[in-house]
């Protein structure tokens, strides 16, 4: 059995949870998240716990049965308390700013690069060289966040551009170096 399909998913309080034959909506007070699964798998409510069984050992059912309790598991944690990615921007002059609902990066181009979040996230600049994208979706919040650190991905040389928050880029010596 798979260790991690076999573990109940935990119910806080104020979060509710229904099902629909294989799809599933999971309200709480960060929003609302829905999401339809394989129907092989069995997934049942029990008090505050969620359970995930599987029909048979067969190599498809085993690989759906961890990923159906994880993908619950986030779900159920996104409404609950939420999703956050921080990213910081280095190099000189490089600045992030917000204008209404708008990321404005200015990151060495000719032009300020725009971001228009999508519904149900959100982005905070503490800083100028400082972002954080926060929401109920763990994926949406990881996607948009791997969006705007595409604009300007760190270089080897000398570091620059938009990293996440504690990320380590490997540095390399320049044509000088032996």
């Amino acid at each position: 059995m798979s260790r991690i399909g076999k573990k109940p998913v935990e119910i806080p309080s104020g979060v509710t949870v229904n099902i629909n034959g294989n799809t599933v909506t999971v309200k709480g007070p960060k929003g609302e998240l829905t999401r339809s699964f394989s129907p092989d798998i069995a997934i049942s409510v029990e008090g505050n716990v969620i359970n995930v069984t599987r029909p048979s050992d067969s190599k498809n059912h085993r690989a759906l049965h961890g990923t159906t309790r994880a993908l619950l598991a986030n779900m159920v944690e996104g409404v609950s308390k939420g999703f956050e990615k921080s990213l910081e921007l280095v190099g000189v002059g490089y600045r992030a700013q917000k204008q209404g609902k708008k990321l404005v990066l200015n990151v060495g181009f000719s032009h300020p690069v725009e971001f228009e979040p999508e519904e149900g996230l959100e982005i905070e600049v503490p800083s100028n060289t400082k972002i954080v994208v926060k929401g109920a979706s763990k994926e949406r919040v990881g996607a948009f966040a791997a969006n705007i650190r595409d604009v300007r991905p760190p270089e080897p040389y000398k570091g620059k551009g938009i990293r996440y928050e504690g990320e380590y880029v490997r540095r390399k010596e320049g044509k000088t170096g032996k």
